[in-house]
């Protein structure tokens, strides 16, 4: 057993037997260490754990205290292992989604935009427009395909964080993230190729799997700790699998941080079964923790991991500039890249350059943090009260989403159809699954400041299951 879970589990004895009580302030993650001899990281993911399972919360500024009597309604439960690849499905339920026009009088808690009216995003814009009034208009220029030299050697500095070291020329930026994943599963696969995904995955990926004419095998994902490595260990011996795609960090639409263990486990894995890993951490900057969780990418010495990301999470989806650290695949990668889009858009890449150099990016990154992490109690509270009795809920551990498990009969494609006839949309849980699982779950965003609109939109979502749950039960008794 690990380090941190032992912590844990004599903290959390200690908890239950009333050594400290509910609204306690528990001891500083530095005594923690000092006392029991760990890292200052062991003893955070301890209190990560402490926190997963309920017992207790972090307060900004103050360190962590035992939860009040509150109960927190139970976890999704771990998909079951899929028998073989399939071809993903799904198109139609993902461009529905796509395609809503944003407008005012719908709230919209489906789509994976972050909250962009933060004051904090203010010298971002002021980065723009200098750059409009220079007289060498130096973002209306082609730049290298590997990206402006500015930005790369901003990225290089930021992924230090994650515990990478990684040089600017080692880096590409992309159109997005998108590009990135697209990007990296062009460079490893081949049409006919079979990539492992965690399940629920991110629907984007599995659509590029699709449209390249690639399988998924979907691996099952427990909602606190991530991808099964039994399961994949067990699919990796049976199936030429040929690249793993996941997102151990602040995951989508879980939420969950994988632990540090098992991210070193599933690249042993990848290494004894040589396959490639794409690594999607568009939300790790998000993470609730601190410091930020460390990427996969991090223990990779031999260049198979690609790690992929961008700033459409963490700024603004807009700008759509995203980057990728190839690794041995970056020749390849920058082929793909070439062939696809070509050079990324030059202003934007010299705008967020600046906003970085100019010490913006943390402050924003730690208002966002707290404000997501406010959020999420609010939302859950707020879902505990308006859906059916028996409701699952996700406990993100950073971004923005929550993934809601309804009974396994219910139909959220129905529910989102008699919600936008009220001006409300969710994501429904299929799209996020290759074979069409997870249709009676559904993902929303909590990244809005919380006000009197998006409550009233959740309870008519929690009004609505709950209708047509009786509805369902009634037909069937």
């Amino acid at each position: 057993m690990t380090l941190y879970v032992n912590l844990a589990e004599l903290l959390g004895a200690r908890i239950e037997q009333g050594f400290y009580r509910p609204g306690d302030r528990l001891p500083s993650v530095r005594a923690l260490s000092v006392e029991h001899g760990v890292s200052l990281s062991t003893v955070q993911q301890a209190y990560r754990v402490l926190e997963d399972s309920g017992l207790a919360a972090p307060r900004p500024k103050s360190g962590y205290f035992v939860s009040q009597t509150r109960a927190l309604p139970a976890l999704p439960a771990t998909g079951r292992p899929m028998q073989r690849p399939v071809d993903i499905s799904q198109w139609d339920q993902v461009v529905e989604l796509m395609r809503a026009v944003p407008r005012k009088d719908v709230v919209q808690l489906g789509r994976g935009m972050p909250d962009i009216t933060s004051p904090t995003l203010k010298p971002l814009m002021r980065a723009f427009a200098q750059l409009s009034r220079d007289q060498d208009m130096p973002g209306l220029y082609y730049d290298t395909i590997y990206g402006t030299q500015a930005l790369r050697d901003q990225v290089a500095r930021l992924l230090v964080d994650s515990g990478c070291r990684i040089s600017a020329n080692d880096l590409v930026i992309t159109t997005g993230c998108h590009e990135a994943l697209s990007s990296s599963i062009r460079a490893v696969c081949d049409p006919g190729d079979i990539v492992a995904v965690d399940s629920p995955s991110f629907f984007g990926a599995m659509q590029t799997l699709k449209g390249l004419g690639m399988k998924a095998l979907e691996i099952p994902t427990d909602p606190i700790t991530g991808i099964s490595l039994e399961a994949l260990e067990l699919a990796l011996e049976q199936w030429p699998i040929k690249a793993i795609q996941l997102t151990p960090n602040c995951n989508n639409p879980f939420g969950y941080v994988m632990p540090e263990a098992r991210k070193r486990a599933l690249l042993t894995l990848a290494q004894r079964f040589d396959v490639a890993i794409i690594e999607d951490d568009v939300y790790g900057d998000l993470a609730f923790s601190y410091p930020r969780p460390r990427t996969i990418k991090s223990f990779d010495e031999d260049g198979r991991v690609l790690l992929c990301s961008s700033f459409s999470k963490s700024l603004a989806p807009g700008l759509r500039i995203g980057w990728v650290a190839p690794g041995r695949y970056l020749e390849r990668v920058l082929h793909m890249k070439y062939i696809g889009t070509g050079s990324t858009a030059t202003q934007p890449q010299l705008a967020i350059a600046d906003f970085i150099a100019g010490g913006h990016y943390e402050p924003h990154l730690r208002r966002m943090r707290s404000q997501y992490q406010r959020n999420r109690d609010i939302m859950i509270d707020w879902v505990m009260q308006a859906f059916p009795a028996g409701t699952r809920v996700s406990r993100p551990q950073g971004g923005f989403m929550l993934w809601i498990e309804l009974p396994e009969h219910f139909d959220t494609l129905k529910l989102n159809r008699e919600l936008l006839e009220q001006n409300v949309q969710i994501a429904v849980g299929s799209i996020f699954s290759a074979s069409g699982k997870y249709r009676n779950c559904l993902r929303m965003n909590f990244a809005s400041r919380p006000d009197a609109r998006i409550e009233t939109a959740v309870r008519t979502v929690g009004a609505e299951a709950a209708r047509l749950l009786a509805e369902l039960e009634g037909s069937t008794a």
